[in-house]
């Protein structure tokens, strides 16, 4: 296979030809290029059959990248857990894990996120508002809410563990931080009236009070 070739697979066989999901070579190792993302799931599929189809190639390969111009940040962090936890195939890190932790990069948010919203940013959250349920926010530093959080929340999101979350009203639908999840739980539980902060513990996502109750 020559540099930059595109391959599809069909059984044990190798086409170079592509639909919508492109396997590329380079010099770091394989890309993943991805036409259009309209359908997340078929996507999904899609790259799951081709892997699959390719019988022993994948052995011993990395990844380098996964390019889309319509795939958002957490789509494409869904798909390289997808692919590492299945078939255990590595992927290059391409940038360094974010560490601006106590400083750095921050983007503040003036507005409460509704249910389709998202936040993208590689670097630290600020929301000064609500993130009410189906609104989304992945940030590669911490998560602040001045307000309800509600919806998805994903810090650490390129693999910094020291990350954390602080919401006045921390129920979200789902909590991340670097690869660990948190799940609201079903039943009902009277919350506490004072702001909360979530980080990493011994592997484990905790939840403790962020000021002293007064």
């Amino acid at each position: 296979m020559a540099l930059g070739d595109v391959i599809e697979f069909k059984g044990n066989k190798r086409n170079l030809k592509t639909d919508n999901v492109e396997f590329k070579g380079s010099k770091k190792g394989l890309v993943i290029n991805i036409k259009n993302c309209n359908d997340f799931e078929k996507v999904k599929q899609e790259i799951v059959q081709k892997i699959e189809c390719a019988g022993r190639f994948f052995i011993g390969a990395k990844i380098a990248s996964i390019n889309s111009e319509t795939m958002t940040d957490l789509q494409k962090i869904e798909l390289k857990e997808i692919i590492s936890s299945k078939f255990q195939i590595e992927f290059v890190e391409e940038e360094s894990v974010f560490d601006g932790i106590n400083e750095g990069q921050t983007k503040f948010v003036k507005a409460t996120l509704r249910s389709g919203m998202k936040i993208e940013f590689k670097g630290n959250v600020v929301v000064i508002g609500d993130v009410n349920p189906g609104a989304q926010i992945v940030a590669y530093g911490n998560v602040i809410i001045m307000g309800c959080l509600r919806g998805v929340v994903h810090a650490g999101a390129n693999g910094n563990k020291d990350a954390f979350v602080v919401a006045y009203d921390l129920n979200p639908m789902q909590l991340r931080i670097e690869n660990l999840i948190s799940i609201a739980p079903d039943e009902e539980f009277e919350k506490p009236n004072y702001p909360e902060i979530a980080f990493i513990k011994d592997n484990f996502i905790v939840i403790e009070p962020y000021l002293n109750k007064r």
